[in-house]
């Protein structure tokens, strides 16, 4: 089974290329999915975020709330290491055993959607390639201010806190450019996907046969 890794900038459209490579039958391990499930009240990290962090960052329901300790973190290096110590072992596990499922299943591809991939670098020697989804930075600035509704400083802020695009670009094997419209990344998944099972195929054939 192949792993492939795919990362690149918040609102970059990481997630419209891991739906596209749903639609065409890859499971898609998602960090993010996976990190909203391992915070859940009462989970080990839960408790561990609420002692470091203080009741202030959570609903009255107990639930994480995301957007005030975003607030907290983007605006402390440091917060962030923590946040990141206390999340990222509980995280990576679950992963694991989610890529073990779909190994036992047959799968000959999975994807991992990391979007701190590089930063980390914790799972750089499980995967096989790495995909970087980038786009123009005035385009990302705009999307994040419509999609998470902050401010342009609060946006630079988030974007600043990321390795830039054109070093994660560096250090990709593959980068799909989501600049323009959803028909020309379709187009540029279509053919990178029809290309890596291109290379599965030739390699299985070129395997020697066994008497």
């Amino acid at each position: 089974m192949f792993i492939v890794g795919l990362t690149g900038g918040i609102a970059t459209g990481k997630s419209t290329v891991a739906q596209i490579m749903r639609e065409h039958g890859i499971p898609v391990i998602d960090a993010d999915i996976v990190a909203r499930k391992v915070v859940e009240p009462g989970k080990p990290a839960w408790h561990k975020i609420r002692k470091e962090f203080g009741p202030e960052v959570f609903l009255e329901n107990g639930e994480l709330d995301r957007g005030k300790l975003g607030d907290v973190i983007f605006n402390d290096v440091e917060k962030r290491k923590k946040l990141n110590g206390i999340t990222h072992p509980h995280i990576y596990r679950e992963m694991g055993w989610q890529a073990f499922r779909y190994f036992l299943k047959g799968y000959p591809f999975i994807v991992m959607d990391l979007p701190l991939l590089f930063e980390t670098g914790h799972m750089l020697g499980y995967l096989h390639k790495v995909i970087v989804v980038t786009c123009e930075e005035d385009l990302q600035l705009q999307r994040l201010m419509e999609r998470s509704g902050c401010t342009e400083a609060k946006a630079k802020l988030r974007i600043a806190a990321q390795m830039s695009l054109d070093k994660k670009s560096d250090m990709a094997d593959f980068v799909i450019e989501n600049s323009s419209s959803d028909r020309d990344t379709r187009f540029c998944c279509t053919v990178l996907l029809a290309g890596a099972y291109w290379l599965r195929n030739k390699s299985i054939k070129s395997l020697p046969a066994v008497a």
